[in-house]
This record gives C-alpha cells, structure tokens and sequence, in this order.
C-alpha cells in the first residue's frame, strides 16, 4: 500500500512539477509580450522591424540591468519606445526573465544531439553510461558503503540496499509523511562509518501538526544503524516544533555535508516564503549542528532572542544539493528558484541569501515576483540559471577516471535533464558545460569511491528510477 500511494500521489502531481519548470515563454508575461513588443521584434523574438532578442547581439549591453533600462527607457535613436509609462519595475524585471528564457531555448536546439550515443563526447573526456538497477518509484539520494553497496532513498519511504544486481529494502525504517515533494529524502554515512556504523537520513514527518485544518509536516533528521538488514539504535537529531509545520507539499529541502564534526543539512521554505527571512522559523535556512545533535556554541545566532540557535545562513527557498570542496573547506549549495532564478551559492556562517526579498525569477504563471535582484546585506549567487533547469543534487568530483573533470563541480537538474560541470576559480564559477542531457531527470549526483560518476535518473508514467553510472569510453 505504502508504495501504490506514493505511486498515486506522484501522478497526481506531475504535471505541476514537471511543468512548472517548462513554462518558458508562457503565462502573464508573455501576453504582455504579445500586447506590447511582438509586432515589432516578431511572434518568436526573433526579430522584425525591431531587431532579435534571442541572437545574444545587444547595442545597449547584455546584463539584466541593461536589458531593463532599455525595456524601460527605449532607444529614440533606433526607434525604440519606452516603457517606463506603461509597465512597472515588476514587469519589467518579468520581461527581462521571458527574454532569457527564450534566448537560452534558441542557443540549446542543438545540445541534446551533440550529447546522444552510446559514447558521448563532453569537456575534453568520453564517457558511456551503465545502468547498475532499476525500480519503480522516484528515486532521491545515493551514498556508498564499504565493499562496494549502495544505500538508495526512494521517496516513498523505502530504503533500498544494492549489492551488485541485488537490491534488497532495509526493515524498519522511520514512517514518512509522503506528501508532494515530501517522503524519505537524504541518506549519508558518517565520514567514521566503519567505526561507528552510523547512517544518516531526512524525510518528511507529521507528528499530528495541523495547519488551517490540513495536516501538516516539516523535515526531520535522524541517525540510525542497519544491521542485519534491519534499521535499528535511531536516534533524532533535529525535529522543528509542531506549530511551525506547514501544510504545503513543497520544498522540504535536505542535502547532508560532514565537516569534522559538524553536520550541514537544508530545509526550504515549505511554500511559506517569507518564513526564509525570519530566524525564528525553521523555513528556508542551512543548518550545523554536531553530528549528534547538539547545537554548536560558536553558531551565528545562539545568542540572538527569539532565533533558532541551529541556523547557519538565510533566506533561501529550496535547497537541493549540498557539499564541500575538497581543496578549499568551502560550503557549496544548489538552490531551486521559481520560474527562472535557480542558483549556486557559496554558503557563509549567518549571512542571508535574499529569498524572497530578491531573486532572478519570476512566478511559474509569468507574474512577477519582485523587482529586485540585488539588495545590500543579501547575497548574490555565484551562478543563476534562466530559465531554470531544476537543479538538484550536486557533488565535487573527486576521481581520476575523467582527470579533465578532477575537482570540479557536477549539478544535476530535473527539468533539463541535464548535468552540468562547473569550474569553480578563487570562489567563483568560471564556466558552465552541460555534460549529459535528455537521459532522465537527475535527481542526485555522486562522485564515487572506484572514480566513476553516479547518477539517480526518474523517468516514465508511472516514475521508474534508474541507478547509472558513467565511466570512461576508452
């Protein structure tokens, strides 16, 4: 029963969450298009009297606050309006979001075929894909045990053990609250697992909190061992109060990262957004505690009157992926946006990353969110993706079978079907490649122990969850 409802659930939801992410050049926004810019730069953007919006060639700069100002002010010279009189800040900011929307559409027509075959070509390696198991059900974190197993989270509560063609559920696992994008979510083993056989899972949980009537949940941690194929010793780390669970299916968060010892863990907004600017509410932060719950006395606002004493940063809306680099100790965090405005982020001890006060995106129907991308005291992103591409779970690739690849960063993403190679210089990203597209949606990316890249794909209706490893072609 456990798993047809999980199944039910996830069909029911799919085409939100499978199109929300899609949407480009669709909605609010793009009727103000029709009504305002087509007759003159084309029905596609492509251009007519006025010149094309998506050929990347701009006369009054190619920064958002370029493209704005020239939506705002015009152009006399060149016969272009403004439009200052007649769409406001907002809308100009979602105007700015359909063009990049389409912009990006019009430059990728040719990735996916460059990318086919059964050996792929990508960022000066070769690799070719194998698929180690396969299930029904949607497929959500990966993490390696010694001798070669794999322990896999599918997000209706079931944790999978895979050794070699054998997949077997682990017994005894905690009861989750499947609930949209809600269920078992991360697993991770601790760095001393081999000493203390410690494994590490979040997932959502209703504890009898209701809101406005409906049940309601937010995300819970806890640790645990498995022996002999059974789930036993749990202990909880971190369980927010009743009366700040939420009835919303979205943005449960998650992600782990170890860090002598210390554990670093998300949670999203729980579509309450502006819970993320308030340090008194669980909703939208990074977490540290010790890595057996306690609250670490050095973190940011221990000692700040009405905050949760476990939070390390702020105002985010999804968190997605999570980890260090190896060369520098840095926090790295894959984050969801709305419709545009996904984002990589350097995450630092109390600082605010703007949800929902500033973003790069819009809301899925094309209306506008805010105006602002940047205010003092917010963070930026070290990268945004428009539109969006779902990203997901993201890992530093730590192996020497693709030695191009050494010590960047890999970003999984949903929507796009993509997985992206980040190079990452002196803090920041220096160059996007997408690596691998239209294979299935990526859920979690995983550098593994024999140096291959690991990848979770959900595909097909009803979700089928796909394990696949790439390895080196030659």
């Amino acid at each position: 029963m456990r798993h047809l409802t999980g199944i039910l659930i996830f069909l029911l939801l799919l085409p939100l969450a499978a199109d929300a992410q899609n949407r480009s050049g669709e909605g609010d926004v793009r009727e103000l298009y029709d009504q305002n810019c087509a007759g003159c730069h084309g029905d596609d953007l492509g251009g007519g009297s006025g010149s094309s919006l998506v050929d990347d060639e701009w006369i009054d700069g190619d920064s958002d606050e370029a493209i704005a100002a020239a939506i705002r002010d015009g152009n006399p010279d060149m016969g272009m309006p403004g439009f200052a009189g007649m769409l406001d800040e907002k809308q100009i900011r979602s105007m700015v979001i359909l063009i990049r929307e389409m912009n990006v559409k019009n430059r990728q027509a040719g990735l996916q075929q460059r990318l086919e075959g059964d050996v792929v070509a990508a960022a000066g390696e070769r690799y070719r894909l194998e698929e180690i198991g396969r299930g029904e059900g949607l497929l959500w974190s990966i993490d390696f045990m010694p001798g070669g197993a794999l322990l896999v989270t599918q997000r209706d509560g079931v944790l999978w053990h895979f050794d070699g063609e054998k997949r077997t559920a682990v017994e005894g696992t905690p009861e989750v609250w499947q609930h949209g994008q809600g269920g078992l979510l991360e697993v991770a083993l601790h760095p001393d697992y081999a000493d203390n056989g410690w494994v590490y899972l979040s997932y959502s949980e209703n504890t009898g909190a209701t809101e406005n009537g409906k049940e309601a949940g937010m995300t819970t941690v806890v640790r645990g061992r498995i022996v002999d194929g059974r789930w036993t010793d749990q202990e909880r780390l971190f369980r927010a109060d009743g009366e700040h669970h939420t009835s919303s299916g979205a943005h449960y968060g998650s992600r782990f990262v170890f860090d002598d010892g210390y554990l670093f863990f998300g949670i999203g907004d729980r579509g309450r957004m502006d819970r993320s600017q308030d340090l008194g509410r669980p909703n939208g932060k990074i977490y540290r505690i010790h890595d057996d719950g306690r609250v670490p006395e050095d973190n940011p606002f221990v000692d700040t009157h009405g905050a949760l004493p476990e939070i390390w940063s702020y105002g985010h809306r999804n968190p997605q992926g999570m980890d260090m680099d190896p060369a520098t100790g840095l926090l790295w965090e894959s984050e969801h946006g709305p419709r545009g405005g996904d984002e990589i982020n350097l995450v630092e001890k109390g600082l605010n990353y703007g949800w929902p006060v500033i973003t790069y995106g819009m809301n899925y129907n094309g209306t506008p969110i805010t105006e602002e991308t940047h205010r003092e005291g917010m963070e930026q992103p070290k990268l945004h993706w428009t539109p969006s591409i779902a990203v997901a779970g993201i890992d530093f690739y730590e192996g020497d079978a693709f030695p191009a690849w050494t010590g960047k960063l890999l970003a999984g993403g949903l929507a796009s079907e993509e997985l992206h190679l980040l190079t990452i210089e002196d803090s920041e990203v220096t160059a996007d490649e997408v690596i691998l597209k239209g294979r299935g949606r990526i859920r979690d990316v995983a550098s593994g122990p024999d140096g291959n890249i690991y990848l979770l794909l959900n595909d097909g209706t009803p979700r089928v969850g796909r394990v696949v490893r790439m390895v080196p072609a030659d």
